[in-house]
């Protein structure tokens, strides 16, 4: 069992939670996931590592309240116990030679963006970190987006908070004003990295995006996250979840990624047992 050391509500549909795991917290890397599983009648969720304390022994995940399984984890409470806590799974991030670079967050992928700013702020780079969020009231982790970063732009599709916009207008204004990046990542819903793809694919500048479709088992045996990358088929939770943007086909993850929009839909029903007559 992982016992829930910390939770923190962090807006209305996003929660943070630590969980004491000692074995995986030794071994996290940024960039690298975990899957979860409440109890024995419960599905395998990722969710990628937003923080780890090595000496607690400790793995921080943050979760946006979308289905079943992220609804039933937020009314646990801390002191609770998950049943299963599996990783770290995945490559890490690599982040060696970079010197300056732009990182994007758009909606929950901030939670990505930020342990992978951090790594490369504390390893001594330049980072431009561009974060999105419908409005003002949804903005996630300010304080420490703020330390892991160098510039920090905090944009909202409202312009409740004062910035207007885009995190790909952001990106794009940066661009015109030159700014020499080494690297460009880009972790958010997939028609903003595909966008930020095809921003910096004409200027040659290395762009990595961070792909999340459906996992099951987290091995690359049951293939329900296969990508085409570079015209090759990759499975995110072994050859990722960071590929290159530039190759990636983001039309084909888009459109299975909508394949299983009923069956989410469904999951979310409440419905009754047929012996006991209990709504689950």
């Amino acid at each position: 069992m992982y016992p829930i050391v910390r939770k923190r509500v962090l807006n209305e549909t996003v929660t943070l939670m630590e969980i004491s795991a000692p074995l995986v917290a030794r071994k996290a890397k940024p960039g690298q996931f975990i899957i979860f599983r409440i109890d024995e009648e419960g599905e395998r969720v990722p969710l990628t590592i937003a923080g780890y304390d090595r000496e607690k022994g400790t793995v921080t995940i943050i979760f946006q309240k979308v289905g079943y399984t992220t609804e039933k984890l937020d009314t646990l409470e801390e002191g609770d116990s998950l049943l299963d806590f599996v990783g770290p799974l995945g490559e890490p991030s690599n982040t060696e030679g970079i010197r300056r670079a732009a990182v994007i967050g758009g909606g929950l992928g901030v939670a990505i963006a930020y342990p992978q700013a951090k790594a490369l702020h504390d390893a001594g780079a330049e980072v431009d970190l561009i974060v999105g969020f419908r409005n003002e009231h949804l903005i996630i982790l300010e304080d420490e987006l703020r330390d892991a970063c160098t510039n920090l732009i905090i944009m909202t599709d409202d312009g409740s908070n004062g910035h207007k916009g885009f995190v790909t207008q952001a990106l794009q204004e940066r661009l015109e004003k030159q700014r020499d990046y080494d690297t460009v990542i880009a972790i958010g819903p997939l028609p903003m990295m595909k966008a930020v793809s095809e921003m910096t694919r004409p200027l040659k500048i290395k762009t990595i995006v961070s792909m999340n479709p459906i996992m099951i088992d987290g091995t690359g045996m049951c293939g329900g996250c296969r990508l085409t990358v570079g015209g090759e088929t990759k499975f995110a939770c072994v050859d990722g979840p960071d590929f290159d943007g530039h190759l990636v086909d983001f039309d084909e993850a888009m459109a299975r990624g909508r394949m299983f929009r009923p069956e989410e839909a469904k999951a979310r029903e409440k419905h009754a047992c047929r012996l006991t007559g209990e709504a689950r």
